[in-house]
Parts: C-alpha cells; sequence; structure tokens
C-alpha cells in the first residue's frame, strides 16, 4: 500500500478587490474617527467591531492567505467581509 501524499497548497493570488477595500477601511476610520461615534458624541463600538472585522478579513484575503481548515477559510472568506460591512452599515444606518 502505498503512503498517501498531501497535495500542494494552491499558490497564493493577491485579491486586489479585497486589499482595496481593507485599506479604505483603514485610511478611513484612521482619518475620520467621527465615522464610529454616535451622534450624542459617544463611540459606537458595534460598528467599530463590524468595520475592523471587515477590514481584519479584507487584509488576510486581500495579501492572497487561503487558510487550509474550512473553518477559518470560511471565516477569512469575502463572504464574511461582505456579512461584516453589511452589519456595519446596518448600524450606522440605525444612528
Amino acid at each position: 500500500m502505498m503512503p498517501r501524499v498531501a497535495e500542494a497548497p494552491a499558490p497564493s493570488r493577491i485579491h486586489p478587490l479585497s486589499l482595496l477595500i481593507a485599506i479604505a477601511i483603514m485610511l478611513v476610520c484612521t482619518l475620520y474617527p467621527p465615522l464610529m461615534a454616535t451622534p450624542d458624541g459617544k463611540a459606537d463600538h458595534g460598528l467599530a467591531m463590524a468595520l475592523f472585522a471587515a477590514m481584519s478579513v479584507a487584509f488576510v484575503r486581500g495579501v492572497g492567505f487561503v487558510p487550509r481548515a474550512r473553518v477559518w477559510r470560511w471565516l477569512f472568506s469575502g463572504w464574511t467581509c461582505f456579512a461584516a460591512l453589511a452589519l456595519a452599515g446596518w448600524l450606522k444606518f440605525l444612528h
């Protein structure tokens, strides 16, 4: 019986759209922090969490890292980034 040989992982590719989204979130949140504040001036932690989660996922995906484990691959997917951005938009809309 021959031993199983692990398949080589797919080569990493930079995902320009994900990287652009991550850089845009980073710049907007750095240059205009009042975006993450409630109308009365207090920090909106839920909005900040959703934006920074989307930024983190977009950076990981943008530089081309794709985890091998299915759970991690799902957590660092474009769909997760989209869900976090949708949550951020919904939270901002509520204020």
